[in-house]
């Protein structure tokens, strides 16, 4: 067992300034402290872990080199902020990191000045930084701007769009490439494979310093040498790709030599124009479990750091993840037309198995969601099935390509939407509140919403016969425990079920997951309540039918109320001019931030007591003024 690590510096840090009169033996201590610090305290209660451990020297030496805040720092994505958190003032809260009221997941403007711009989607980070240096520039303040990028993030083509951009303007940007050779999950696609076949060989690097020792003496051969060099660059370093869009390209170093990180940052600092400094970095560095297993150890929940258990909730029964993973196998098994599809989350989305048993048909084309959707579409132009496993906060990415490239042309691509309503502890930035509602008013989107786990899987099998576009959207964890069948059968478009019979006036439709609510309210209000299962079409014989004969309606639904599913029963109402008093429940119009999916629940209102107290209060007073049944009223 490792002996006990003294935080008696990190202790005595209030700001980034106080770390600036280290020496470069003090921030290497400063590095081990924080590094210790980092694994007590989020082994206590879980969050991001092996990023934010490969990005500690790094980051004290952003901070030492650089005068934050008013220097901007920019953090991708915001997995690998934690050290950063800790040093700006936020030590004694990390504790609370991700949990209702306390630290935001990520980087948050509202949290602190030192956080510069939000985050929790990849690939932001140089826009958001080039736009803050050319902001400064226009206003005469002398500033620089760092934008931390992993390489996960680089895949993404927002990224590239960036630095296209910032390399034909004067601007004093750098932009930090925190090479560690993964994302979530490994790093795909041929950059990433480029940076580690770059790591592996260090012989150019080499020969490189050593000749231009050996040169520097003969001008004549010097500039030869460097006009050969151009052309073996081209072939081995990436520093010509970046150096082609404007940057001044520096690097590989060492992400974890701090005296090395400071030399190299500082003598940055002097230089004027767009800079990429490329630094090489190890995802868990200092933690071996996670040196190990970065994946496994991205986002633990707690665990004991001595013997590296990560403590398992109890599982009451498969994920809807898990549930849409095994359904995925078993489809393809039948079908091999099937594919799947991700951008960079297998493991999140449930696709481990399937990319072991059907390696030829798993794609993981890295954080590029607009690619996904038209590669599938694509795919689905020449006969194949393919299913677009993506989380709904992630298909906001995608939007456009899923309007012009699949819906457009209607081709049947299924996208099995994972973290569809509140997911929980990482907040507002992947909360998935929308999908319904931007899904809705696309022509030939098919959009289905199970209320438990075998609905899922029958709803899944269903949207593969369909001949065009179709969601499947269910939410993070667990369901209500329903026995899943092996059998696949294809439930019928467009139709709704009762699945229960009231007799007060009042009947309740439900969209997805929250029919457990209803079903509640359903009996403690003697309503009927009824299964939806599809948002589009609607089954708008079934609602007009209840309409008929309901005194009032109300929806429910774990998205946007604008927009969403009960707008949609609304519509139908409307133009079948039905006058009937509705209440839509859903996501309020405000962004709901972290704390436990169950918490989130409560905060949108939207959890089994609150939903069954708001329809009481609405419900009752009307009740109580009914002297008898009337039909809906027909307007004129």
């Amino acid at each position: 067992m490792a002996a006990p690590v003294s935080h008696s510096l990190l202790d005595g840090l209030r700001s980034p300034a106080d770390l600036r009169h280290l020496d470069i033996a003090g921030l290497e201590a400063l590095a081990v402290e924080l590094r210790d610090f980092l694994i007590q305290s989020v082994s206590t209660r879980g969050g991001h872990f092996a990023a934010g451990l490969g990005t500690v020297e790094l980051t004290i030496a952003l901070h030492h080199v650089f005068n934050t805040p008013h220097d901007r720092l920019v953090w991708d994505v915001g997995h690998q902020a934690y050290p950063h958190k800790v040093l700006t003032g936020r030590k004694d809260q990390l504790g609370s990191i991700k949990q209702k009221d306390g630290l935001a997941p990520f980087p948050n403007r509202a949290e602190s000045e030192y956080d510069t711009f939000g985050t929790g989607h990849s690939s932001t980070s140089i826009s958001a930084a080039l736009g803050m240096a050319i902001g400064a520039a226009a206003r005469g303040e002398s500033r620089r701007v760092v934008a931390v990028i992993g390489d996960g993030a680089m895949s993404g083509g927002m990224a590239f769009e960036a630095l296209n951009h910032a390399g034909t303007l004067p601007a004093n940007l750098l932009v930090v490439l925190n090479d560690n050779e993964m994302s979530i999950s490994e790093g795909v696609g041929a950059l990433s494979q480029y940076f580690a076949r770059l790591i592996a060989g260090r012989a150019y690097s080499t020969l490189r310093e050593g000749g231009k020792r050996v040169l520097s003496h003969m001008p004549m051969l010097s500039r030869l040498a460097r006009r050969s060099e151009e052309h073996f660059k081209g072939m081995v370093l990436p520093g010509t790709l970046f150096e082609e869009m404007g940057f001044n390209y520096i690097g590989p170093i060492d992400g974890h030599d701090v005296g090395t990180l400071v030399s190299v940052l500082k003598n940055i600092s002097t230089l004027d124009g767009p800079q990429f400094l490329h630094v090489i970095t190890k995802k868990g560095k200092g933690y071996a479990p996670a040196e190990a297993d970065p994946i496994k150890w991205h986002g633990p929940g707690p665990f004991d750091p001595t013997s590296g258990t990560i403590f398992k909730e109890k599982a009451s029964g498969p994920t809807y993840s898990q549930v849409f993973g095994d359904w995925l196998c078993d489809v393809a098994a039948q079908d091999e037309r099937i594919v799947g599809i991700t951008p960079a989350m297998r493991e999140g989305s449930g696709l481990v198995e399937f990319s072991r048993r059907f390696p030829d048909r798993y794609f993981d084309v890295a954080i590029a969601e607009q690619h996904a959707v038209t590669f599938a579409a694509g795919l689905a132009c020449e006969g194949i099935k393919p299913v677009v496993a993506i989380y709904s906060t992630f298909l906001q990415r995608g939007y456009d390509q899923l309007v012009h490239d699949v819906a457009l042309q209607n081709l049947p691509v299924v996208f099995a939407i994972d973290r569809a309503g509140l997911v929980g502890s990482d907040g507002a930035t992947h909360q998935g509140s929308y999908d319904i509602s931007f899904l809705r008013c696309i022509p030939n989107m098919v959009i289905m919403t199970p209320s438990d786990e075998n609905e899922c899987r029958q709803l899944l099998y269903t949207a593969t016969t369909l001949s065009q576009p179709s969601a499947v959207r269910y939410p993070r964890g667990t369901g209500p425990g329903t026995t899943v069948a092996r059998a696949m059968t294809a439930l019928p478009v467009g139709r709704g079920i009762v699945r229960r019979e009231g007799q007060s006036g009042l009947s309740i439709f439900a969209f997805g997951t929250l029919l457990a609510a209803a079903l509640e309210a359903g009996e403690h209000l003697d309503a009927t309540v009824v299964d939806m299962r599809f948002v589009k079409p609607m089954d708008q014989a079934l609602v007009l039918q209840l309409a008929a004969r309901s005194e009032a309606i109300v929806t429910i639904e774990e998205n946007a109320v604008a927009g969403g599913a009960g707008s949609a029963v609304c519509e139908v109402l409307d133009g079948a001019q039905i006058l009937v008093p509705r209440l839509c429940i859903g996501i309020p119009d405000r962004f709901i931030e972290h704390g436990s999916r169950e918490e989130c629940l409560v905060a949108a209102g939207l959890d089994t007591q609150t939903v069954l107290a708001r329809i009481s209060r609405w419900w009752e007073p009307m009740r109580a003024g009914l002297n008898r049944r009337t039909p809906a009223l027909t307007l004129p």
